[in-house]
């Protein structure tokens, strides 16, 4: 087997990842069920399984600049359908978590920009504030 280095900052951006969201990204297979049942691939820039992808060479800004994390509507049709089980919903929620708050991890309400709340789907607010808050 061949190993491909990664960069000390991206292995730990992964890690990140990983310890929020609680899923294991890198047993992804790419087999692209979560991208077939995913009701608003179509809308995403990111389909699902790119998503995961990403996420597995911790490409944060990457990531961060996309707008499949927001679209996201956690209706977990892409775990339902996952051979092995990964959580991109919960995935997708870390993303937003390191996007609104680099500093600890942690959302706090008290930080977002309002300006951008009018783009933000409520859906995803509450459920980072439910999972995510201190």
């Amino acid at each position: 087997m061949i190993k491909i280095p990664r960069p000390q900052k991206r292995r730990a951006a992964t890690k990140r990842l990983i310890e929020l969201s609680g899923t294991p990204v890198l047993l992804c297979l790419q087999c692209g069920k979560c991208t077939a049942g995913c009701p608003f691939a179509s809308e995403m820039d990111l389909a699902p399984h790119q998503l995961v992808h990403y996420a597995q060479l911790g490409l944060i800004e990457e990531l961060s600049g996309c707008n499949a994390i927001w679209y996201c509507a956690t209706c977990f049709t892409c775990q339902s359908r996952c051979p092995v089980e990964i959580d991109i919903a919960a995935l997708s929620e870390a993303i937003r978590i390191i996007v609104l708050d680099e500093d600890d991890g942690k959302f706090d309400p008290d930080k977002i920009d309002r300006s951008k709340l009018v783009d933000v789907p409520q859906q995803a607010l509450v459920s980072l504030f439910r999972k995510f808050s201190r």
